[in-house]
């Protein structure tokens, strides 16, 4: 075991992350199920979709048309969609279903990720030690602090929940929703644009090639076979001075 930094190689950071984005999706989309039907969000879709059925054979509309169709009308059919629109806007309860699957569709989304995030990358490394995930374990991988101390709750919570939840992952998700929506436009690409940008320089500017979320809580993915890791501040302190001494032992006056 050395303390030089042995930072892991970019091949097994990209394959552990590949294997934990699998199983983190895999949860995260559990938990986004449970959530659906707990709060009836097939219900509200139910409602909605009879709705558009009935409005669109009364008026023979198809709200489902693609941008060419839609180009191609006459003037009638043109009319005939608007009055179809201007019916369903009307409609309360159809009008209350749209409003809920909008919101329930964001809590949803919002609860599933947090889960996936909680379970499998901060309750996991939590267990495993060294900020070791389940890709991470497989692939011979390990977190610590850029100065070599290990890992913490702390840490890991300001990794995973604001580096890797918040900015990396929900700012991009909801920013998508929001486009698919009609809420967003272009404004809304930009930032993630600007996201991706950031993330590119980070991995070329610093020199453990690291991500927002490891800027942030100021850590670095190891070879957790060779690389010494200290338990704490103290520990590391008192490792360098043991060194710095034998060094001077070492030295002929």
């Amino acid at each position: 075991m050395i303390y030089d930094l042995q930072k892991a190689s970019m091949w097994k950071r990209i394959s552990a992350f590949l294997f934990d984005a699998i199983l983190l999706s895999v949860v995260a989309v559990l938990c986004a199920w449970l959530l659906s039907v707990a709060l009836g969000y097939d219900g509200y879709s139910a409602t909605l979709n009879d709705a558009y059925a009935r409005y669109g054979e009364s008026y023979g509309v198809d709200f489902n048309m693609s941008l060419t169709e839609y180009e191609s009308m006459t003037a009638e059919q043109a009319a005939n969609l608007d009055a179809a629109y201007a019916a369903l806007s009307a409609d309360e309860e159809a009008l209350y279903a749209y409003n809920m699957l909008i919101q329930l569709t964001l809590l949803i989304t919002t609860f599933g990720l947090l889960l996936g995030f909680v379970v499998m990358e901060f309750t996991i490394p939590m267990l495993f030690g060294n900020g070791q995930t389940l890709g991470k374990k497989i692939f011979g991988l390990g977190l610590m602090h850029t100065d070599g101390v290990q890992v913490n709750g702390r840490t890991m919570f300001i990794r995973t929940i604001l580096g890797k939840y918040a900015i990396e992952t929900m700012i991009p998700v909801l920013i998508i929703l929001m486009i698919y929506f009609n809420i967003l436009g272009l404004i809304g690409t930009l930032v993630l644009l600007g996201i991706g940008l950031v993330q590119i320089v980070m991995v070329i500017a610093t020199h453990t090639n690291s991500l927002i979320h490891d800027v942030l809580a100021a850590t670095v993915a190891v070879d957790i076979g060779s690389q010494m890791i200290f338990k704490d501040r103290a520990a590391m302190i008192a490792y360098k001075e043991k060194v710095h001494a034998e060094k001077a032992a070492r030295q002929d006056y």
